[in-house]
Parts: structure tokens; C-alpha cells; sequence
């Protein structure tokens, strides 16, 4: 799904994964990202755990413990995390049901943020074959698209492709001052 910045991409993985329920494993790239939508499900009450940040191994089998005991919830992790056999190992065992990789442009070389590990999220269908998968961004022209469907292995993919274009926002042309701040300060007094 390609969708705008607040189009629902969460939406797209939170709700299949409460009504499938096991655990929804979520692949991220920004920690501040995972850490917004885990403060966000939390506080709905919804289980919901993070491997962000975390290198200590019994630290790691902890939070895959809760994951293992939780369900429905839902495990966020970096794709360089994934690398980890230990997080490997301990991937297979859980009872996961649904995939979502976010910002998944960031898996194409053609996408604006390229990340190496992602382009190795394939290895996603091995350790969880017959999982269904999602893959959200608010960008990815065409050629990125190809990569993501040809790099994630997707079958028979239902694509859903929706403008970037935001009614609330507005762009306009200025010739620029030679100090801008005056222009700044009343753009913001503006906007309140």
C-alpha cells in the first residue's frame, strides 16, 4: 500500500493482526517510529514490544518471551535486528500470523532512503512461510514498487496505490529576500 503520511498505513497491519491475533512482527527502520506506534497501541491497552535498541541477549529473549506469552501482539524490529541468529531462532518459534514491513521504499536502491538489510527481508518467507505480508510507504514511484514486490517474494499482491496529494497542505513560490526570517515568523504567526 502506498498511502499518504497519516492515510491509515497502521491501520493497514493493527487491525488484521488484532483479528488474526499470534503475533504481528513489524519491520521499521526509525526507532522513533516504533517507539510512537508501541506507546500508541500500549496505550490502547494492546500488546506490543520492541526490539529496538536492544543488543543484550537475555534482554532480547525477554521481550521474545512477553511476545511468546502476549497474543495478539505485536513485535517491532529493525531489519538489521533480523540478522541476528538469536532473533532468528527465536522468530521461528513464535506463533507469527502477519508480516508488515514499514517504509518499505527504504528496500529499493531506487527509494530515497536505501538500507542494505532491507533488501535481505526475503528471508522473511523463510522463517515464516505462508504468513501474509504487508508492505506500507507514503512513497514509491513504480520502479520502486517492482523492487519491493520482487525483493519481499510478494504473491499475488493486491497493490493499493493512493495520491500524496494532502488537501490541508499548500506549497507556493517566492522569490527569496535577502533576509527570509521576517517571512518565516509571519508564515508561523499565520498558521496558528
Amino acid at each position: 500500500a502506498v498511502l499518504p503520511t497519516g492515510g491509515g498505513k497502521s491501520l493497514c497491519y493493527q487491525l488484521p493482526g488484532l483479528v488474526r491475533g499470534g503475533t504481528t512482527l513489524v519491520i521499521s527502520p526509525l526507532i522513533a517510529l516504533m517507539q510512537a506506534q508501541l506507546d500508541d497501541l500500549k496505550a490502547r491497552g494492546i500488546h506490543a514490544f520492541s526490539l529496538a535498541g536492544i543488543s543484550n541477549a537475555s534482554a532480547l529473549e525477554r521481550i521474545i518471551d512477553s511476545a511468546e506469552r502476549c497474543t495478539p501482539c505485536f513485535l517491532f524490529a529493525s531489519p538489521e535486528k533480523l540478522k541476528g541468529q538469536l532473533v532468528r531462532i527465536r522468530l521461528e518459534r513464535l506463533d507469527i500470523r502477519t508480516v508488515a514491513v514499514d517504509e518499505a521504499h527504504c528496500i529499493s536502491a531506487w527509494g530515497h532512503d536505501f538500507r542494505p538489510d532491507y533488501r535481505r527481508l526475503g528471508l522473511i518467507r523463510r522463517l515464516c512461510p505462508g504468513v501474509p505480508m504487508l508492505a506500507l510507504s507514503a512513497t514509491a514511484a513504480p520502479r520502486v514498487r517492482a523492487d519491493i514486490l520482487r525483493l519481499l517474494d510478494l504473491r499475488s499482491p493486491l497493490v493499493q496505490v493512493s495520491s500524496a496529494r494532502r488537501k490541508n497542505l499548500r506549497y507556493a513560490m517566492q522569490r527569496r529576500p535577502r533576509d527570509p526570517m521576517p517571512q518565516v515568523l509571519e508564515a508561523l504567526e499565520q498558521s496558528r
